[in-house]
């Protein structure tokens, strides 16, 4: 039960009414982020937490020490060419933030990184942005853009030092390592110089937090920045970018549901952006250009007639022609794809098939496109994906890899021969073996018949098979946002333990495609909760745990997630750790005045002005559900002062209703950090460090 020490928010009720239902709330009060009674609540959460947890103290610095200890604190990423140069950055031991640097390349025809020691600066390099020196002074720092000019001359990058994700943009010459006067405020994430590096081209959002407004700003120019695109309707959010080629700077507009692309061609900046498919509700697409035997040709990826998406090519000059349409891959039921990216000689296509991220590359030749080609791998779960490829020109695929028991690993794969060269692989200190651990793939029945996947890991010497053991699991479930096979150095902190991982890949992810998705949103959203609830219930009867040992996780939509299954079966779990939860779903989406809230109507519905819509939501949004006369598990409620995406009041008025009914819970509050937690790689660990310590405490293994 709650301790009788713990803080107790008063009652303040207010009634919300909608479609002829009332609902008393008896702590929207906590809304207000500027009451010092607010602030004063949560410092007396956060005081409590930390009383009731104090016995883990030793427990957390050991894990962050384990963590620590793992981590090669000074190394670097793998070089990427783009231009004239290779750019990369590093970290250094005891430095909480990554260092920014470039060398020049020695021979324009090497595509080959240069083999740099993570201990020593090579020759010729040049650092062009040291996080530790922009984050010095500021209890928070993160970067929102960073763009070379094509040439390599300036940078422009922008910098957020409260967590709210609003941007100060700003332009450094990278000749002199100085910043130019132009620094414009109240940015979002994303800005881009033009192919002539004479523009920046950046996004801004609207009073609800909405990317909505594209500027120009010209470099140097003193002059007031121009409106180049702005999206009225406030389901759709914008960005802008550049084509690989450089031939296109492109704006794409998208709601959940629809998207739409808009180009300009990098010759005339400061001309119009001209539509490529006109918008139509439903249909999603992505574009690339590309140079197709000779020819302009726009690659578009859509939905439209192909629920799991096609990929076509259409004419540059006429992308709506119907005439001169070619299906480049087609639609497949149990393929979905994912994105394409075009060079000079290639194409490589990522799709997912069996519930894992692939990539196939496909040739070009003087009379078009060759054969498609998947890259395989050897292991049973693994996540494979491009990366790091910007130039057009380059003969070759960068791609990462990685699984839960193969460390982050860099490859680079030659088009023309096929050879994979291993570039980098993530060295994990203090004699790591893969050989150490399993991981594997199972199958647990939903109550509708569903079949949902399962995966999971363990260390072969720390359980016993056939005896039930302590289990981790973790789920999200929305935006068709898959969790997919990753290593994890902190996690080794728990299966050296004896605890097993494993994610359930619930309905409402992408892992099984498109159809996945739409089963687990607006008025099928109870799937994602009753699947995680039935894969929770094949464990236990697979004989792999008991819900003595069995602990949940998830955070932000899964923090929904976690909320839903503590009120549906809270017998299940032995304890819950919910990070930023979105556990207050339907006042928040009833608001449209709050951020983001018109965007996501799309994704749980709109129970502003739909009565069925409310009703559903009412029935599982996890503030309103919580039970009386129920035994919940320990739950961990973990969120940020400023985070704007899921405000701190959602878990704190949860924390205080669960308080009501006695449920054993904490809350844990950052009082100056966002969405993604504190910032700065040591602080991220200690905060891992408490979280997995509690957890570990849940199981009996503190």
């Amino acid at each position: 039960m709650a301790s009788s020490h713990a803080p107790r928010a008063p009652r303040k009720p207010v009634t919300r009414r909608h479609h002829g239902h009332e609902f008393v709330d008896d702590y929207e009060w906590l809304r207000a982020k500027e009451d010092p009674e607010v602030i004063a609540h949560l410092e007396a959460e956060n005081a409590h937490t930390e009383a009731e947890t104090a016995h883990l103290a030793a427990l957390r610095e050991t894990i962050f020490e384990e963590i620590r200890g793992r981590v090669q604190e000074t190394d670097l990423g793998v070089p990427v060419r783009e231009g004239e140069w290779w750019y990369y950055s590093r970290t250094a031991e005891g430095a909480q933030y990554g260092i920014h640097c470039r060398v020049p390349v020695a021979d324009a025809d090497d595509w080959t990184p240069p083999t740099i020691s993570p201990d020593s600066a090579p020759a010729g390099e040049q650092v062009l942005l040291d996080g530790n020196v922009e984050a010095d002074g500021h209890d928070f720092f993160s970067l929102g853009s960073f763009d070379v000019s094509a040439d390599g001359s300036l940078l422009a990058w922008a910098i957020d030092t409260t967590g709210d994700e609003r941007y100060e943009l700003r332009v450094r010459d990278l000749t002199t390592g100085v910043d130019l006067p132009d620094r414009v405020a109240d940015t979002a994430p994303g800005a881009v110089f033009d192919a002539t590096g004479r523009f920046v081209f950046y996004p801004t959002v609207d009073e609800s937090w909405r990317p909505d407004t594209i500027w120009r700003h010209e470099v140097g120019g003193g002059g007031d920045d121009v409106t180049v695109f702005t999206e009225p309707d406030d389901r759709y959010w914008i960005g802008v970018g550049l084509t690989r080629s450089r031939q296109y700077l492109v704006v794409d507009v998208g709601s959940k549901i629809t998207s739409e692309t808009w180009l300009l061609d990098s010759a005339d900046p400061t001309g119009e952006f001209r539509v490529v498919w006109p918008r139509r509700e439903g249909v999603e697409y992505d574009v690339e250009h590309a140079v197709v035997a000779g020819s302009d040709r726009l690659l578009v990826v859509h939905n439209d007639g192909a629920e799991n998406f096609e990929l076509v090519d259409v004419p540059a000059d006429d992308p709506t022609s119907a005439t001169d349409r070619r299906v480049v891959v087609a639609h497949r039921d149990d393929v979905r794809l994912e994105s394409v990216d075009a060079f000079a000689g290639h194409l490589v296509v990522e799709h997912r098939r069996e519930a894992l991220p692939r990539l196939s590359v496909l040739p070009l030749g003087p009379d078009g496109y060759g054969d498609l080609v998947e890259v395989e791998f050897d292991e049973p779960l693994f996540a494979a994906g491009a990366g790091g490829n910007p130039e057009f020109a380059q003969p070759t695929v960068r791609f990462g890899y990685a699984s839960f028991v193969t460390p982050s690993t860099v490859y680079d794969l030659d088009v023309r021969t096929g050879e994979r060269r291993l570039l980098k692989r993530q060295v994990v200190l203090g004699g790591y073996d893969p050989a150490d651990y399993e991981q594997a793939r199972e199958w647990a029945t939903a109550a509708d018949g569903t079949r949902v996947p399962i995966s999971l890991v363990w260390r072969r010497d720390a359980v016993t098979p056939g005896e039930p053991a302590p289990l981790h699991l973790y789920g999200y479930g929305s935006y068709e946002h898959s969790i997919d096979p990753g290593f994890s150095v902190a996690r080794l902190s728990l299966l050296d333990r004896g605890v097993v991982f494993a994610v359930a890949h619930v309905r409402g992810g992408g892992e099984m495609g498109r159809a996945w998705y739409e089963q687990g949103k607006t008025l099928t959203k109870t799937n994602t909760f009753t699947d995680f609830v039935d894969v929770a219930r094949h464990l236990v009867a697979e004989g792999r745990t008991t819900p003595e040992q069995l602990v949940a996780e998830g955070g932000s939509a899964g923090g929904l997630l976690m909320g839903a299954v503590a009120n549906i079966a809270p017998e299940l779990f032995a304890g819950i750790v919910a990070a930023v939860p979105f556990v207050d779903a339907l006042t928040s989406i009833l608001d449209p005045d709050l951020p983001l809230t018109v965007i996501e109507w799309d994704e749980w519905g709109d129970p502003l002005h739909d009565a069925e819509v409310y009703e559903y939501m009412r029935g599982y949004s996890p503030y309103e559900n919580v039970r009386e006369g129920v035994r919940y598990p320990r739950i961990l409620a973990v969120t940020s002062l400023n985070d704007t995406r899921v405000l701190y009041v959602e878990p704190a008025k949860w924390t205080a209703r669960l308080r009501d009914v006695g449920a054993p819970v904490l809350l844990k509050t950052e009082m100056s950090a966002g969405h993604g937690g504190v910032s700065g790689r040591y602080e991220s660990w200690r905060e891992r460090a408490f979280e997995l310590a509690w957890l570990l405490d849940v199981l009996g293994r503190a």
